[in-house]
């Protein structure tokens, strides 16, 4: 089985599983409440303001509980993924929500062509390009989607923290670049962490901000604010951070000085 077959098999498992647990807060969105961080929608905010009546284009949308968030804010919103579970869930909870939007399956790596130059806003957000081999092709679908002067809001776990594998002892797991193909084997996963799943293997690849960067600049995007966040209201990788005295979650080694967690990438079509 090839490596996009791989992940594909398990974000299928993943995807009929998920939102089964108290991770996702499902029950809370049906009764009016939303999916997206208050992070999320600043960056948001800073790039288009009110989503309103706005075209919008989620890359990798899971079962789509962020996308209908957008379209609850009166967002024209469409959520796009490439496991045909998740999209058949995200119909269905549209459905249960009575909401309206649309849901594609493709790879975000190979945009389909009806969807090209439809969007104001392309949004993607915390684990997207860790599952990407080809961030160049990511960079140009999201660019193809966009309008003339429409942005790219990205937010992502920063890749110093996607190589940090442990606290105590420290340990790193992952390159911080490169691109090569990364295998891991464990069940579970970080919403269901006991869960018995059969589809366990899953394949990723470590792009540097200088890659994701030069990957936006090269597919006609001009890149608006690069920012480092240094602090979350959760643990991205789930299991390896302790929440501070503020509630939040940072990453500190040696000296105590925090490190980035995440990043966030704004960007304009030109």
């Amino acid at each position: 089985m090839g490596d996009a077959d791989l992940n594909r098999s398990l974000w299928d498992e993943r995807a009929g599983l998920h939102g089964q647990d108290d991770y996702y807060d499902v029950a809370g969105f049906l009764a009016g409440g939303s999916s997206l961080a208050e992070r999320e929608l600043d960056e948001v905010r800073a790039a288009v303001g009110d989503v309103d009546g706005l075209d919008v284009l989620h890359l990798q949308c899971h079962f789509g509980l962020d996308t209908l968030s957008f379209a609850r804010l009166g967002a024209r919103s469409t959520g796009l993924d490439f496991s045909a579970v998740a999209v058949k869930r995200a119909r269905g909870l549209a459905a249960q929500a009575g909401l309206d939007a649309a849901f594609v399956e493709a790879d975000s790596q190979h945009l389909p062509s009806d969807l090209e130059g439809r969007f104001d806003l392309v949004f993607a957000s915390y684990g997207v390009l860790c599952w990407i081999a080809d961030v160049d092709a990511w960079m140009r679908s999201a660019s193809t989607a966009l309008r003339g002067g429409g942005r790219l809001v990205l937010i992502d776990l920063h890749p110093a923290f996607q190589m940090v594998g442990g606290i105590d002892p420290l340990e790193f797991d992952f390159p911080y670049l490169g691109a090569e193909p990364q295998r891991f084997d464990a069940s579970g996963s970080y919403a269901a962490p006991d869960a018995d799943t059969t589809a366990n293997t899953s394949v990723e690849y470590a792009h540097g901000l200088g890659e994701i960067v030069t990957a936006a600049i090269g597919a006609g995007l001009r890149i608006d604010a690069l920012t480092e966040w240094l602090d979350e209201a959760f643990d991205p990788r789930g299991g390896i951070l302790a929440v501070e005295d503020d509630g939040r979650y940072r990453l500190r080694l040696g000296g105590g000085h925090p490190l980035p967690l995440t990043f966030s990438l704004r960007a304009t079509k030109t």
